[in-house]
């Protein structure tokens, strides 16, 4: 009897043909992950609303009432403010956790079939747009709730916003995966670093309240510049700096690169390790 081996690719590259080949696989995993989030739940997708809303009140409450933040614009209210930078972080960290585990979640499947292991982190990412969809309605509330309008920009920039949101998270993301798959501490760091990475990423506070020499190393985070261009899109709280905009999408560039080539190079031991 003949025995047939399959192993991934050794290229460090993403093999488009062969991820075309494994679409129905991609959606399977991606429907598979948003039926798990939310079985068994009472209240289901409105916990995608319910927790920057809250969020936000809190928030609201004690970063502006109580510590004097501003969102450095008198016409723009704090909350909504708030929920603008939460929108988005909620989207990029609740996206990376989920691909950080994607592999040792699916130890399972990774170590009985072979199908390109790079489909876990990406779909796991991927499902995080169902939340952002549904809190971006409340957003839309928010706004008219408010009085405020968007600007022309904000209909061209969303989509490009989420898209460097998606590529940050899954980059990191799999670097992250196939560090976990050795060590499992990281799912033990990852939760921590996402809380220090809230204060590190202009979600409570304008970018302004930073000294401009400074701002740079804000913008070395691809969180800043996403938040900072949807706030000057839909709220006009202040121009686009472009140059530092484009410093963060080049670090989420760079990050999603550096986490395919990781990944791809490990990618071989995941099922002897797993």
């Amino acid at each position: 009897m003949q025995e047939l081996i399959i192993k991934p690719s050794k290229k460090l590259s993403i093999d488009l043909k062969e991820l075309l080949a494994y679409h129905e696989l991609f959606f399977y995993f991606a429907w598979r992950d948003v039926k798990v989030r939310y079985k068994q739940t009472s209240i289901g997708i409105i916990w995608a609303v319910l927790q920057p809303f809250i969020q936000m009140v809190v928030f609201t409450v004690f970063f502006n009432r109580a510590a004097g933040i501003s969102s450095g614009n008198p016409a723009v209210p704090y909350a909504i403010f708030s929920f603008t930078g939460l929108l988005f972080w909620n989207f990029f960290s609740q996206s990376l956790t989920r691909a950080s585990n994607s592999l040792v979640d699916n130890q399972s499947v990774v170590t009985k079939v072979y199908f390109p292991r790079i489909l876990l982190p990406l779909t796991s990412t991927l499902v995080g747009l169902i939340d952002f969809a549904f809190a971006f309605i409340v957003f839309i509330g928010l706004m008219v709730f408010f009085k405020i309008s968007p600007t022309l920009s904000a209909a061209f920039l969303l989509l490009p916003a989420l898209l460097i949101t998606f590529i940050a998270a899954s980059g990191i993301g799999m670097f992250l995966a196939a560090i976990n798959v050795k060590y499992r501490d990281v799912k033990q760091a990852v939760p921590f670093l996402i809380q220090v990475g809230l204060f590190i990423t202009p979600v409570i506070y304008p970018v302004s309240a930073i000294p401009e020499r400074y701002q740079w190393l804000l913008y070395l985070n691809p969180m800043t510049g996403v938040i900072n261009m949807m706030r000057s899109s839909f709220l006009d709280t202040a121009p686009i700096n472009w140059p530092l905009t484009w410093l963060s999408i080049g670090v989420a560039m760079l990050s999603f690169v550096l986490g395919v080539i990781y990944f791809k190079s490990k990618e071989r031991e995941f099922a002897d390790i797993i």
